[in-house]
């Protein structure tokens, strides 16, 4: 089974002076990673994190040069790659799809054009700076479409347009083929407890002739139930002859938040948020009850024949400079006004303070 991490801030942390240990002792985490398992770095891939002003996005910078920058620093340590195209300048998921600044006038036919040059020219640059990817993601989380509103699958609470979004998912899928003929394509998506929403789209997907190699599926349990549900699911889909793969796991190891500059900064699952029936009473927010938390779902994923699971950001540490999105960002996706801080960082495999937890050993092992 493969066993990847998505350390796609990772640059932007060691540019803010991240540190990592091991008890006391400095680390690189990319080689701990190595040294217990870890064979595969997912990044991810924005269009153009930057505002019209120049001004950064931030959450890694994730352009083309970046994936560049950081897949060659994983391929020299002896990872393999995956490249996680959002077809967005920013954050894309299951409630967000912005269409790139870059396309935002485009009609049906002009996207298609778009998402096929953007997703061949990225991959002809990868592949010449010795950084192609040996898995692709054509989108992200993309269970109701993507490039909104006209790749949109669910309006008016009503699940249909497979049309556009089919042409421009198969857009995406032939640019891979052509110049990464031995890449397997992975088309990933959320929802991971909803076998009537797995089985529909999957079956769209096989009545359109896309082709794509992996049924790909995000797994957190505050939005998605138990791992009984997951892997029911899961099992589910192996009637459409796919390979399957969990490509974003998380667990917190604390719901208490982390001081900045002397003030409790904001985090996505907080003590409100914790707390799922049937997981919570088992693994309780604390470093041992993530590490358990690890290890249980490692083994359920190998028993049920998994092909390979990512954990996502376990390096992302808090501190100053390393947010979730700068202003700029959040203006972009129509989130303004929220905490700019870091508000993942009890999900990460190190504490605030950089110390790994065991969770990574049980993670690696």
């Amino acid at each position: 089974m493969i066993l990847g991490v998505d350390v796609s801030t990772y640059l932007e942390e060691l540019e803010n002076g991240a540190k990592y240990f091991d008890d006391d002792v400095q680390i690189d985490p990319l080689d701990a990673f190595v040294k217990n398992g870890v064979n595969y770095m997912r990044i991810r891939v924005w269009n153009d994190p930057y505002s019209p002003d120049g001004e950064p996005y931030l959450a890694g910078g994730c352009d083309i040069d970046r994936y560049i920058e950081l897949g060659k620093l994983a391929k020299s340590k002896g990872y393999k790659l995956l490249l996680d195209f959002h077809y967005s300048d920013f954050w894309a998921d299951p409630g967000k799809q912005m269409i790139p600044k870059a396309w935002i006038y485009h009609n049906v036919d002009e996207m298609v054009s778009a998402v096929y040059k953007f997703t061949k020219d990225c991959l002809i640059k990868a592949r010449e700076a010795g950084v192609a990817p040996e898995l692709i993601q054509v989108g992200n989380e993309i269970t109701n479409g993507m490039l909104w509103p006209l790749g949109k699958l669910e309006t008016d609470g009503k699940r249909g347009n497979y049309e556009n979004f089919c042409r421009f998912v198969k857009a995406g899928c032939s640019a891979c083929r052509e110049i990464t003929p031995e890449a397997k394509i992975i088309l990933h998506l959320e929802r991971s407890n909803d076998k009537a929403v797995y089985g529909e789209f999957f079956t769209e997907m096989k009545n359109a002739s896309v082709d794509y190699d992996i049924i790909g599926a995000s797994y957190y349990p505050y939005w998605h139930g138990t791992p009984d549900e997951l892997f029911e699911n899961l099992d589910a889909c192996r009637r459409f002859g796919k390979g399957i793969m969990v490509m974003e796991l998380g667990y917190g190891f604390t719901s208490d938040s982390y001081l900045l500059d002397g003030e409790a900064r904001r985090l996505v699952i907080d003590s409100e948020r914790a707390y799922v029936a049937g997981v919570t009473e088992k693994y309780p927010m604390t470093p041992k009850g993530q590490a358990d938390f690890v290890r249980d779902f490692l083994q359920k994923a190998r028993e049920h024949e998994v092909d390979g699971v990512f954990y996502w950001e376990p390096l992302w540490l808090p501190g100053k400079n390393i947010c979730w999105a700068s202003a700029a960002g959040q203006q972009y996706i129509h989130e303004e006004g929220k905490s700019t801080s870091n508000e993942w960082a009890n999900q990460c495999l190190f504490d605030y303070n950089g110390k790994k937890l065991p969770a990574f050993d049980e993670y690696s092992n």
